[in-house]
């Protein structure tokens, strides 16, 4: 059974999830205010530039004088740094919270204990590690990109009972650019709700070629995240939807090439080019990127182990032939199902 002080904890994990997709750079915190065992505040991350979920949660407090005997409880701790918005670690202390609960420790250098040492020496009582691995796991993307220098990478591909990710095929026209659906409409309907949390989503050309895919959330309503193509020749033409300018693309070649609706990001092919695209999109402030394919891709992240997080959706279906699915070396964390089809999710050790 969760203690008051966790129970308190997840509601602010609760809130935090409304808003990690526009929160971008920075991580979705989540803050819940208490007095007297009973919430009076509360608030997540606001969209990039504006108020944190402390200052959200402080403000939303109808009776201020009720802040001096309340407690705090913050998913991530309190920042200690300048940036678009004042330290969140000062505006506590001024607006003399007692009491604050503290999901887990921000590894990021600009706050690094600096939060939590400012609320000590203001002679806050300040408890760290309530319902820590939930928090962790809900900064993951934050810490990923801070820690490592690279995105959270998450790669994701349906399959057939047999094996297949897809029907050998050859695509002549923009017409016979098309999915081969594995996956049912409730696995559609979790892939975009997971486009809709990832900062970005990554595919190759082939897929590309023989899909056309848009790569947007149009089965979720969620915010789209930002496309990134392989072409290294620039062989996707640009009657395909990711030249549609509808979302923020980016386009990693070899050519020179400039288009409006479209951000060229030129890469050297001869080398590696994995931890290059990495190196960029941390340089865009890109904090996760999806990867849906196609097969080479898929197996390249699998080979150079560079992935965080894995989905593998399996149909009914059996191909007998065609496109044989990557192979993960370990066993899912969880399975389960959705509808008539079988999700399963791998995570690692962040």
């Amino acid at each position: 059974m969760l203690s008051s002080h966790e129970i308190f904890m997840q509601r602010a994990v609760s809130l935090a999830k409304k808003g990690t997709r526009l929160a971008y750079p920075n991580p979705c915190v989540g803050a819940v205010i208490v007095c007297d065992g009973k919430i009076i505040g509360e608030g997540y991350t606001s969209a990039y530039g504006g108020s944190h979920a402390e200052v959200n949660a402080i403000n939303s407090v109808a009776d201020e004088s009720l802040l001096s005997k309340a407690t705090l409880y913050v998913t991530l701790e309190p920042c200690a740094h300048y940036g678009k918005t004042p330290p969140c670690a000062n505006l506590i202390e001024a607006k003399n919270i007692p009491k604050i609960y503290i999901g887990c420790v921000d590894t990021f250098a600009a706050v690094a204990g600096k939060g939590i040492e400012i609320l000590l020496k203001a002679g806050r009582e300040v408890h760290v590690g309530i319902l820590e691995e939930e928090c962790i796991d809900l900064h993951k993307r934050f810490f990923t990109y801070h820690n490592k220098k690279r995105p959270y990478v998450l790669i994701k591909w349906a399959e057939t009972q047999d094996g297949f990710i897809d029907k050998e095929r050859e695509i002549n026209s923009l017409e016979e650019a098309k999915p081969t659906w594995i996956s049912n409409e409730l696995s559609k309907q979790r892939v975009h709700q997971i486009r809709a949390i990832e900062h970005a989503i990554l595919v190759g050309t082939n897929t590309a070629l023989k899909d056309n895919p848009t790569l947007t959330t149009r089965s979720y309503g969620g915010v789209s995240p930002v496309r990134i193509l392989i072409d290294k020749n620039l062989r996707v033409p640009k009657t395909y939807h990711l030249y549609n300018g509808e979302v923020r693309t980016i386009i990693f070649t070899e050519q020179e090439a400039s288009n409006e609706a479209v951000q060229f990001a030129k890469i050297d092919f001869s080398k590696n080019i994995l931890p290059q695209i990495m190196e960029v999109l941390y340089q865009e402030k890109i904090q996760s990127v999806l990867v849906e394919g196609g097969k080479q891709l898929l197996d390249s992240f699998i080979e150079q182990d560079l992935w965080d997080e894995a989905f593998v959706f399996v149909g009914n279906d059996k191909f007998e032939k065609g496109v044989k699915a990557p192979v993960l070396e370990v066993k899912p964390n969880e399975t389960y199902a959705l509808g008539t089809n079988t999700v399963k999710h791998y995570t690692k050790e962040i």
